[in-house]
């Protein structure tokens, strides 16, 4: 063979195997500052995700949990009960306003259990009770909202329990409460809007964080049912009172600040006709101007 014809092949094999490593040098090249950029991002985000992460468990625990933070079958059964009120006087003070003083029992009461709210929920059908309702109809409005809601019966009975105890002390209509809570949550007690808004009633904790300072957990007991209910039945009490009516008020308690609420007031008060159509409960004027 001819040297001369030899030396052209040999280099042009050279030349393709050069190239060829060439590239494969630059892919890994690349892949590697990948990583590299992969791994700069990873240390300055993980930071702030392991910060998140640890403020919602903290704030789940908070909210959730007694103070001890070892728990009993006991402290099972209480995890959302009544939340207790910052070490204070047992009576209110004499010179306290009629609100105060109604606040300050509202959180020392146990008006649901002295065991607290999860205590009953083995109780049968024919012992479930309601006051003010009839047993057939405390099963029928417990059946209607644990079935449109998809939520435990047992766990619903118990909210209902709670919505007309904290209603009863606010004068308002507990079927108007419940009624508030499935627009505003549809029954998820750790519902948060866009807005900050959370738990069963969408209350602010940062706008009504005067209200949660009587409970332990402060504005994170907005995600404890009770809590919850106790702070936002009592915003829409005051709503209605300085508005002078139910759909008034109601558009108060949604943030409407002229007369056009979005159809809010429609909405619930709709859903408030549903719940006493299905539960076989009259709607009445009984609870004087908040009906």
């Amino acid at each position: 063979m001819n040297p001369a014809t030899i030396n052209p092949v040999a280099s042009r094999y050279f030349k393709f195997v050069y190239r060829t490593a060439l590239d494969i040098v630059h892919l890994m090249v690349s892949y590697l500052g990948i990583a590299v950029l992969v791994a700069v991002l990873a240390a300055a985000l993980l930071p702030a995700i392991r910060d998140q992460i640890r403020v919602i468990h903290q704030a789940s625990l908070n909210a959730l949990m007694p103070d001890s933070s070892v728990m009993s079958d006991r402290d099972l059964l209480t995890i959302f009960n009544a939340p207790h009120a910052h070490p204070g006087p047992e009576v209110p003070s004499p010179t306290a306003s009629a609100q105060e003083q109604r606040d300050t029992a509202l959180t020392r009461e146990h008006d649901y259990t002295d065991e607290g709210f999860f205590a009953n929920l083995g109780i049968s059908d024919s012992q479930f009770t309601v006051p003010g309702l009839s047993n057939g109809q405390a099963l029928a409005l417990r059946e209607y909202i644990a079935r449109k809601f998809s939520i435990a019966r047992n766990v619903t009975g118990a909210l209902i329990r709670v919505v007309y105890s904290v209603a009863k002390k606010q004068d308002l209509d507990p079927i108007l409460v419940l009624g508030v809570i499935a627009i505003e949550s549809r029954y998820n007690p750790f519902a948060e809007s866009h807005v900050g808004a959370q738990g069963l009633m969408q209350v602010m904790p940062k706008v009504h964080a005067d209200k949660f300072l009587v409970f332990s957990g402060g504005t994170l007991s907005a995600l404890n049912p009770v809590s919850n209910i106790q702070v936002g039945a009592r915003i829409l009490h005051d709503c209605i009172a300085r508005r002078g009516s139910v759909d008034r008020g109601l558009g108060c308690y949604v943030g409407a600040i002229g007369p056009n609420d979005g159809g809010y007031a429609d909405k619930v008060q709709a859903e408030r006709r549903r719940i006493a159509l299905e539960s076989g409960i009259a709607l009445g004027r009984n609870l004087g101007q908040y009906q």
